[in-house]
């Protein structure tokens, strides 16, 4: 079942992407597809593996190349889109939603910067995330090959 929804939310974002380029919303929505319930922390282990940003106000930290979390922040989070570094703030060597904090480093304006509360913590399927961005791909592919006849 969760399977076929996958598919379905894919079928439809591919549908209305008017050019190969997914918006924020479209990929938050394929890592919300893919993640697990909301758990009180993750392990951390003193850096990030990588981050994709996901709007202003939710990222993927990836603390290992197989392992990744969906963070929902509390509020938006100024320049995170323009961010060239990223920390969070942990408590001997735990994450936790509620009360820890996403520090956005470098890009967008100077200034005094806050930090970004983290509301949820998900994790996240990596093996489904990365299958349904290739179905996306392939789907954009037929999308556009029926475009061109």
């Amino acid at each position: 079942m969760k399977r076929l929804l996958i598919l379905c939310a894919m079928a439809a974002l591919a549908a209305c992407a008017s050019n190969l380029k997914q918006t924020d919303a479209e990929r938050l929505a394929l890592y919300r597809a893919n993640a697990g319930e909301p758990v009180r922390d993750f392990q951390y282990f003193g850096s990030l593996n990588g981050w994709t940003p996901l709007g202003d106000s939710a990222l993927v930290v990836w603390t290992r190349p197989n392992q990744a979390y969906l963070l929902e922040l509390s509020g938006p989070c100024n320049d995170l889109d323009f961010a060239t570094a990223i920390g969070v703030t942990n408590h001997m060597g735990r994450v936790s939603a509620r009360f820890d904090d996403v520090r956005v480093y470098g890009g967008g304006q100077p200034g005094i910067r806050i930090p970004c509360r983290i509301q949820t913590i998900r994790p996240l399927d990596v093996k489904a995330v990365k299958a349904a961005q290739q179905e996306l791909r392939q789907a954009q592919v037929v999308e556009r090959e029926a475009a061109g006849n």
